[in-house]
């Protein structure tokens, strides 16, 4: 069962599908969530609140679909340079299905979406400071780390100074394929064309 803020901004990112941001009411969202408008502002103080909320939790979503592919879901096995593909092939596929994804990996945020306002945590609200949302370069340097922590176990040890450069190429790969929109499997190949060769797995894989 979803929690009263989950539903709030299920209820929101729907409303935001149809409509622009600018024209989407607290009360809609709330009698949508099935709550009252007064929940929502305990919940979020303000529709700039609820805006930055929205988008965090996105961004996360995001972040965890990179940890996934990172981790070697659906990228065939351990080999290292499959999961970095597949980590692009995700960040491209997000980025087309999801708005929110594109404009926080971009910084391009359009009339229809609710665009960040400022820099910087909120004031305090029910559940903590508000969400501070990470820049493009921040989310960019956020999936970098991500992929050196989860690879590096299994990066060749006589090639691990390469593990940075190579996380940073495809991850910079990935979003210039968001930017300028190519097929989704061209950014698999093209972070496998520019990878050094892995002879295979490190010994401190097994280790572990």
């Amino acid at each position: 069962m979803p929690t009263a803020r989950e539903s709030l901004l299920d209820a929101a990112f729907t409303a935001l599908a149809g409509r622009p941001w600018g024209v989407v009411r607290m009360v809609d969202v709330a009698a949508a969530a099935g709550v009252s408008r007064q929940t929502l502002y305990n919940e979020f103080g303000s529709k700039e609140g609820l805006a930055r909320a929205l988008v965090r939790r996105e961004a996360d979503a995001y972040l965890s679909g990179v940890e996934r592919a990172l981790s070697g879901a659906g990228a065939g096995g351990a080999d290292p340079g499959e999961r970095l593909a597949a980590a692009a092939l995700w960040t491209v596929r997000a980025a087309h299905e999801n708005p929110l994804v594109r404009a926080a990996l971009t910084g391009c945020w359009s009339d229809r979406l609710p665009s960040p306002a400022r820099p910087g945590p909120l004031p305090a609200q029910r559940h903590g400071m508000a969400e501070a949302l990470p820049s493009p370069v921040e989310l960019l340097g956020q999936v970098r780390d991500r992929a050196v922590t989860l690879l590096e176990g299994d990066w060749p040890e006589e090639s691990a100074d390469e593990l940075g450069r190579a996380c940073e190429a495809a991850t910079r790969l990935a979003l210039s394929c968001v930017v300028a929109p190519t097929g989704a499997e061209t950014v698999a190949d093209l972070v496998r064309g520019v990878l050094p060769p892995v002879s295979g797995p490190s010994p401190r894989a097994g280790a572990r």
